[in-house]
Protein backbone atom coordinates (compact mmCIF):
# COMPACT_ATOMS: atom_id res chain seq x y z
CA UNK A 1 0.00 0.00 0.00
CA UNK A 2 1.04 3.36 -1.36
CA UNK A 3 0.61 5.83 1.65
CA UNK A 4 1.06 9.64 2.18
CA UNK A 5 1.55 11.87 4.91
CA UNK A 6 0.34 15.65 4.81
CA UNK A 7 1.91 17.38 7.64
CA UNK A 8 1.85 21.83 8.13
CA UNK A 9 5.55 22.28 8.45
CA UNK A 10 8.67 20.47 8.98
CA UNK A 11 11.01 23.80 9.41
CA UNK A 12 10.69 22.99 13.70
CA UNK A 13 10.81 19.64 15.30
CA UNK A 14 8.73 18.88 18.17
CA UNK A 15 6.14 16.35 19.45
CA UNK A 16 4.00 16.68 16.11
CA UNK A 17 6.75 16.26 13.81
CA UNK A 18 8.48 13.35 15.46
CA UNK A 19 5.52 11.38 15.47
CA UNK A 20 4.84 12.25 11.56
CA UNK A 21 8.63 10.89 10.69
CA UNK A 22 8.18 7.48 13.04
CA UNK A 23 4.60 7.06 10.89
CA UNK A 24 6.27 7.54 7.68
CA UNK A 25 9.74 5.54 8.77
CA UNK A 26 7.12 2.27 9.91
CA UNK A 27 4.60 2.89 7.00
CA UNK A 28 7.49 3.19 4.69
CA UNK A 29 5.20 7.06 3.80
CA UNK A 30 5.95 9.89 2.35
CA UNK A 31 5.52 13.46 3.36
CA UNK A 32 4.34 16.33 1.51
CA UNK A 33 4.70 19.69 3.75
CA UNK A 34 5.49 23.18 3.36
CA UNK A 35 8.70 24.60 5.07
CA UNK A 36 11.31 21.75 5.50
CA UNK A 37 14.55 22.12 7.42
CA UNK A 38 16.63 19.06 6.18
CA UNK A 39 19.47 19.38 8.91
CA UNK A 40 16.74 19.38 11.84
CA UNK A 41 15.36 15.91 10.51
CA UNK A 42 18.80 14.52 10.00
CA UNK A 43 19.98 15.78 13.25
CA UNK A 44 16.55 14.26 14.72
CA UNK A 45 17.93 10.79 13.16
CA UNK A 46 15.90 10.43 10.55
CA UNK A 47 18.02 10.91 7.58
CA UNK A 48 16.94 8.22 5.81
CA UNK A 49 13.52 9.94 5.19
CA UNK A 50 15.25 12.84 3.68
CA UNK A 51 14.37 11.43 -0.17
CA UNK A 52 10.57 11.00 1.12
CA UNK A 53 9.98 14.33 2.44
CA UNK A 54 8.26 16.82 0.04
CA UNK A 55 7.54 20.25 0.12
CA UNK A 56 4.42 21.83 -2.11
CA UNK A 57 5.33 24.91 -1.11
CA UNK A 58 6.97 27.77 1.19
CA UNK A 59 5.05 29.75 3.31
CA UNK A 60 5.69 32.93 5.69
CA UNK A 61 7.23 32.52 9.13
CA UNK A 62 4.74 34.43 10.51
CA UNK A 63 0.69 33.86 11.47
CA UNK A 64 -1.60 34.65 10.13
CA UNK A 65 -0.19 34.26 6.95
CA UNK A 66 1.67 31.11 7.83
CA UNK A 67 -1.35 28.99 8.55
CA UNK A 68 -3.74 30.48 6.04
CA UNK A 69 -1.36 29.65 3.06
CA UNK A 70 -0.49 26.10 4.53
CA UNK A 71 -4.47 25.29 4.48
CA UNK A 72 -4.82 27.06 0.99
CA UNK A 73 -2.15 25.06 -0.27
CA UNK A 74 -3.17 21.56 1.19
CA UNK A 75 -6.18 22.42 -0.24
CA UNK A 76 -5.11 22.82 -4.13
CA UNK A 77 -2.87 19.89 -3.45
CA UNK A 78 -4.10 17.06 -5.95
CA UNK A 79 -2.52 13.63 -5.83
CA UNK A 80 -5.22 11.85 -5.63
CA UNK A 81 -4.22 8.85 -8.28
CA UNK A 82 -0.22 8.63 -6.73
CA UNK A 83 -1.43 6.93 -3.49
CA UNK A 84 -4.07 4.09 -1.80
CA UNK A 85 -4.40 6.10 1.44
CA UNK A 86 -3.39 9.29 3.06
CA UNK A 87 -2.94 9.67 6.59
CA UNK A 88 -3.27 13.99 7.83
CA UNK A 89 -1.14 14.39 10.31
CA UNK A 90 -1.74 17.91 11.74
CA UNK A 91 -4.34 20.60 11.82
CA UNK A 92 -3.58 23.40 9.16
CA UNK A 93 -2.73 20.14 6.58
CA UNK A 94 -6.51 19.08 6.91
CA UNK A 95 -8.06 20.99 4.24
CA UNK A 96 -6.94 18.04 2.03
CA UNK A 97 -9.22 15.54 3.05
CA UNK A 98 -11.66 17.25 0.36
CA UNK A 99 -9.67 15.78 -2.74
CA UNK A 100 -7.67 12.73 -1.09
CA UNK A 101 -9.83 9.42 -0.07
CA UNK A 102 -9.68 7.36 1.38
CA UNK A 103 -7.86 9.12 4.33
CA UNK A 104 -7.53 9.26 8.12
CA UNK A 105 -7.42 12.41 10.19
CA UNK A 106 -4.78 11.94 13.13
CA UNK A 107 -5.33 14.84 15.30
CA UNK A 108 -2.98 16.35 18.05
CA UNK A 109 -6.00 18.33 18.63
CA UNK A 110 -8.53 20.73 17.15
CA UNK A 111 -6.48 24.14 16.04
CA UNK A 112 -6.28 25.41 19.18
CA UNK A 113 -5.41 29.28 18.72
CA UNK A 114 -9.50 29.43 17.11
CA UNK A 115 -10.88 26.65 19.38
CA UNK A 116 -9.96 25.80 23.62
CA UNK A 117 -6.84 28.46 23.23
CA UNK A 118 -8.76 31.46 21.52
CA UNK A 119 -9.59 33.30 24.44
CA UNK A 120 -5.76 33.14 26.04
CA UNK A 121 -4.30 33.60 22.24
CA UNK A 122 -6.46 36.61 22.21
CA UNK A 123 -5.45 38.19 25.71
CA UNK A 124 -1.91 37.20 25.66
CA UNK A 125 -0.44 37.20 21.99
CA UNK A 126 -3.03 39.41 20.06
CA UNK A 127 -2.52 43.45 20.29
CA UNK A 128 -5.40 45.74 21.12
CA UNK A 129 -5.70 46.65 17.77
CA UNK A 130 -5.60 43.91 16.27
CA UNK A 131 -8.67 41.78 18.20
CA UNK A 132 -11.33 42.05 15.76
CA UNK A 133 -8.80 41.28 12.94
CA UNK A 134 -8.12 38.46 15.09
CA UNK A 135 -12.16 37.20 15.85
CA UNK A 136 -12.50 37.62 12.15
CA UNK A 137 -9.99 35.21 11.61
CA UNK A 138 -10.56 32.65 13.94
CA UNK A 139 -14.42 32.58 13.48
CA UNK A 140 -13.35 32.03 9.44
CA UNK A 141 -11.34 29.35 10.15
CA UNK A 142 -13.52 27.98 12.36
CA UNK A 143 -16.00 27.63 9.12
CA UNK A 144 -13.17 26.29 7.23
CA UNK A 145 -12.50 23.54 9.74
CA UNK A 146 -15.87 22.35 9.68
CA UNK A 147 -16.67 22.24 6.41
CA UNK A 148 -13.07 20.59 5.30
CA UNK A 149 -14.10 18.16 8.23
CA UNK A 150 -16.71 16.48 6.36
CA UNK A 151 -14.56 14.88 3.97
CA UNK A 152 -12.37 13.18 7.17
CA UNK A 153 -13.01 9.47 6.52
CA UNK A 154 -12.09 8.48 9.95
CA UNK A 155 -10.96 10.45 12.62
CA UNK A 156 -8.19 9.29 15.02
CA UNK A 157 -6.67 11.52 18.40
CA UNK A 158 -3.67 11.91 20.55
CA UNK A 159 -5.32 11.77 24.01
CA UNK A 160 -8.26 11.83 25.53
CA UNK A 161 -7.85 15.38 25.73
CA UNK A 162 -8.27 15.91 22.47
CA UNK A 163 -11.02 13.30 21.77
CA UNK A 164 -13.17 15.97 24.55
CA UNK A 165 -12.00 18.63 22.55
CA UNK A 166 -12.99 16.98 19.31
CA UNK A 167 -16.72 16.44 20.50
CA UNK A 168 -16.83 20.13 22.29
CA UNK A 169 -15.89 21.88 19.26
CA UNK A 170 -16.55 19.98 16.55
CA UNK A 171 -19.46 17.64 17.68
CA UNK A 172 -17.40 14.00 16.43
CA UNK A 173 -16.12 10.95 18.01
CA UNK A 174 -12.53 10.40 17.52
CA UNK A 175 -10.51 6.85 18.36
CA UNK A 176 -7.97 7.10 20.91
CA UNK A 177 -4.73 5.92 19.67
CA UNK A 178 -1.72 7.37 21.85
CA UNK A 179 1.59 9.08 19.84
CA UNK A 180 4.86 6.72 20.46
CA UNK A 181 8.16 6.91 21.43
CA UNK A 182 10.93 4.11 20.74
CA UNK A 183 11.72 3.27 24.70
CA UNK A 184 14.77 1.28 23.34
CA UNK A 185 16.41 4.29 22.59
CA UNK A 186 16.27 5.87 25.62
CA UNK A 187 18.58 4.62 28.42
CA UNK A 188 19.40 5.70 32.24
CA UNK A 189 22.39 6.83 33.02
CA UNK A 190 22.71 8.40 36.34
CA UNK A 191 20.80 10.84 38.39
CA UNK A 192 23.00 14.04 37.62
CA UNK A 193 22.85 17.77 39.09
CA UNK A 194 20.85 19.06 36.67
CA UNK A 195 16.90 19.32 36.04
CA UNK A 196 15.61 19.28 32.46
CA UNK A 197 12.98 20.86 30.52
CA UNK A 198 12.24 20.26 26.90
CA UNK A 199 9.62 22.61 24.90
CA UNK A 200 9.28 25.03 22.18
CA UNK A 201 9.56 28.44 23.77
CA UNK A 202 5.97 29.67 23.37
CA UNK A 203 4.26 31.80 26.14
CA UNK A 204 1.40 28.52 26.98
CA UNK A 205 4.12 26.79 28.11
CA UNK A 206 4.72 28.90 30.65
CA UNK A 207 8.59 28.02 30.56
CA UNK A 208 8.64 31.86 32.04
CA UNK A 209 7.47 29.37 35.53
CA UNK A 210 10.31 27.28 35.44
CA UNK A 211 12.82 30.30 35.33
CA UNK A 212 11.26 32.12 38.02
CA UNK A 213 10.89 28.73 40.39
CA UNK A 214 14.87 28.25 39.59
CA UNK A 215 15.58 31.95 40.45
CA UNK A 216 14.81 30.84 44.06
CA UNK A 217 16.48 27.58 44.26
CA UNK A 218 20.01 28.62 43.55
CA UNK A 219 21.83 25.38 44.17
CA UNK A 220 19.40 23.61 41.73
CA UNK A 221 20.37 23.84 38.15
CA UNK A 222 17.82 23.84 35.24
CA UNK A 223 18.98 23.05 31.36
CA UNK A 224 16.07 24.00 29.01
CA UNK A 225 15.89 22.72 25.91
CA UNK A 226 13.87 25.17 24.01
CA UNK A 227 13.43 25.46 20.25
CA UNK A 228 11.21 28.14 18.79
CA UNK A 229 10.23 29.32 15.09
CA UNK A 230 11.29 32.38 13.69
CA UNK A 231 8.15 34.25 13.68
CA UNK A 232 7.61 37.54 15.98
CA UNK A 233 5.82 36.40 19.09
CA UNK A 234 8.24 32.77 19.17
CA UNK A 235 11.40 35.30 19.18
CA UNK A 236 9.44 37.65 21.62
CA UNK A 237 8.78 35.03 24.26
CA UNK A 238 12.46 33.51 23.47
CA UNK A 239 13.70 36.91 23.89
CA UNK A 240 11.80 37.66 27.20
CA UNK A 241 13.10 34.02 28.67
CA UNK A 242 16.46 34.70 28.27
CA UNK A 243 16.27 38.13 29.78
CA UNK A 244 14.83 36.54 33.04
CA UNK A 245 17.04 33.39 33.55
CA UNK A 246 19.10 33.78 36.22
CA UNK A 247 22.84 31.79 36.65
CA UNK A 248 21.49 28.51 37.05
CA UNK A 249 19.71 28.44 34.04
CA UNK A 250 20.86 27.36 30.58
CA UNK A 251 18.84 27.37 27.54
CA UNK A 252 19.77 25.32 24.85
CA UNK A 253 18.07 26.13 21.52
CA UNK A 254 18.73 23.31 19.48
CA UNK A 255 19.92 20.35 19.79
CA UNK A 256 20.40 17.11 18.12
CA UNK A 257 18.69 13.55 19.17
CA UNK A 258 21.95 11.97 20.60
CA UNK A 259 22.62 15.11 22.41
CA UNK A 260 18.97 15.31 23.70
CA UNK A 261 19.11 11.91 25.16
CA UNK A 262 22.32 12.19 26.77
CA UNK A 263 20.28 14.74 28.78
CA UNK A 264 17.75 12.79 29.43
CA UNK A 265 20.07 10.06 30.41
CA UNK A 266 22.10 12.19 33.09
CA UNK A 267 19.48 14.52 34.36
CA UNK A 268 18.12 14.90 37.82
CA UNK A 269 14.22 14.90 36.92
CA UNK A 270 12.20 16.40 34.30
CA UNK A 271 9.87 19.79 34.38
CA UNK A 272 7.09 20.72 32.04
CA UNK A 273 4.44 23.16 33.02
CA UNK A 274 2.74 23.53 29.14
CA UNK A 275 -1.11 25.30 29.84
CA UNK A 276 -3.74 22.06 29.09
CA UNK A 277 -1.27 19.79 26.98
CA UNK A 278 -2.63 17.81 24.54
CA UNK A 279 -0.81 15.33 25.12
CA UNK A 280 3.08 15.62 25.69
CA UNK A 281 5.75 13.26 24.48
CA UNK A 282 8.54 14.94 26.46
CA UNK A 283 7.31 13.34 29.92
CA UNK A 284 7.17 9.62 28.23
CA UNK A 285 10.65 10.05 26.86
CA UNK A 286 11.66 11.17 30.63
CA UNK A 287 10.12 8.06 31.92
CA UNK A 288 12.11 5.96 29.46
CA UNK A 289 14.80 7.32 30.48
CA UNK A 290 14.00 6.45 34.10
CA UNK A 291 13.61 9.86 35.31
CA UNK A 292 10.42 10.98 37.26
CA UNK A 293 8.01 14.28 35.72
CA UNK A 294 7.09 17.20 37.86
CA UNK A 295 3.49 18.26 35.69
CA UNK A 296 0.54 20.43 35.99
CA UNK A 297 -2.53 17.92 37.16
CA UNK A 298 -4.40 18.99 34.05
CA UNK A 299 -5.54 17.60 30.56
CA UNK A 300 -2.79 15.48 28.50
CA UNK A 301 -0.18 15.33 31.70
CA UNK A 302 -2.77 13.30 33.28
CA UNK A 303 -3.11 9.99 30.67
CA UNK A 304 0.71 9.63 31.52
CA UNK A 305 2.54 11.03 34.70
CA UNK A 306 1.01 8.89 37.83
CA UNK A 307 0.97 11.02 40.56
CA UNK A 308 3.75 9.75 43.42
CA UNK A 309 4.45 6.95 41.34
CA UNK A 310 5.97 8.31 38.15
CA UNK A 311 6.34 12.33 39.46
CA UNK A 312 4.17 14.49 41.18
CA UNK A 313 1.11 16.30 39.58
CA UNK A 314 0.57 20.05 40.62
CA UNK A 315 -2.93 21.17 41.11
CA UNK A 316 -3.49 24.65 40.03
CA UNK A 317 0.19 25.09 39.45
CA UNK A 318 2.52 27.90 40.32
CA UNK A 319 5.45 29.07 40.82
CA UNK A 320 5.94 28.33 44.93
CA UNK A 321 3.65 24.82 44.27
CA UNK A 322 6.44 23.94 41.48
CA UNK A 323 9.63 25.39 44.24
CA UNK A 324 8.40 22.78 46.87
CA UNK A 325 7.53 19.44 44.38
CA UNK A 326 11.23 20.12 43.33
CA UNK A 327 12.07 19.73 46.71
CA UNK A 328 9.80 16.98 47.51
CA UNK A 329 10.87 15.20 44.09
CA UNK A 330 14.84 16.06 44.97
CA UNK A 331 14.66 13.76 48.27
CA UNK A 332 14.97 10.70 46.52
CA UNK A 333 14.29 10.81 42.67
CA UNK A 334 15.26 7.27 42.45
CA UNK A 335 12.71 5.36 44.05
CA UNK A 336 11.08 6.58 40.80
CA UNK A 337 13.05 5.08 38.14
CA UNK A 338 11.16 1.24 37.77
CA UNK A 339 7.90 2.66 37.65
CA UNK A 340 8.40 5.33 35.29
CA UNK A 341 10.20 3.01 32.66
CA UNK A 342 7.08 0.94 33.24
CA UNK A 343 4.64 3.51 32.19
CA UNK A 344 7.08 4.59 28.92
CA UNK A 345 6.82 1.09 27.40
CA UNK A 346 2.93 1.57 27.31
CA UNK A 347 3.26 4.03 25.00
CA UNK A 348 6.19 2.21 23.21
CA UNK A 349 6.34 2.13 18.80
CA UNK A 350 5.48 -1.04 18.69
CA UNK A 351 1.50 -0.32 20.52
CA UNK A 352 1.43 2.38 18.39
CA UNK A 353 2.24 1.35 14.80
CA UNK A 354 0.43 -1.80 15.37
CA UNK A 355 -3.04 0.09 16.15
CA UNK A 356 -2.60 2.26 13.47
CA UNK A 357 -2.06 -0.56 10.41
CA UNK A 358 -5.43 -1.76 12.53
CA UNK A 359 -7.14 1.09 11.08
CA UNK A 360 -5.60 1.36 7.95
CA UNK A 361 -7.41 -1.93 7.23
Amino acid sequence: MKIAIFHNFMDNIGGAEKVTLILAKKLNADIYTTNIDKEKIKKMGFSELLPKVFSIGKVPINAPLRQQLTLWRFRNLNLKKKYDFYIISGDWAMSACVAHHPNLWYVYSPIREIYDLYEYTRKNTVRWFGKWIFDLWANYNRYLNKKYLKSADKIVCISKTTQKRIKKYLKKYAKVIYPPIDTEKFKFNKFGDFWLSVNRLIAHKRVDMQIKAFSKLPKEKLVIVGSYEQSKHFKKYAKYCEKIKPKNVEILNWVSDEKLKELYSNCKGFITTSYQEDFGLTPLEAMASGKPVIAPNEAGYKETVINNKTGILIEDIDTEKLIKAIKQLNKNPEKYKSACQKQARKFDVKVFIKKIKKQLK
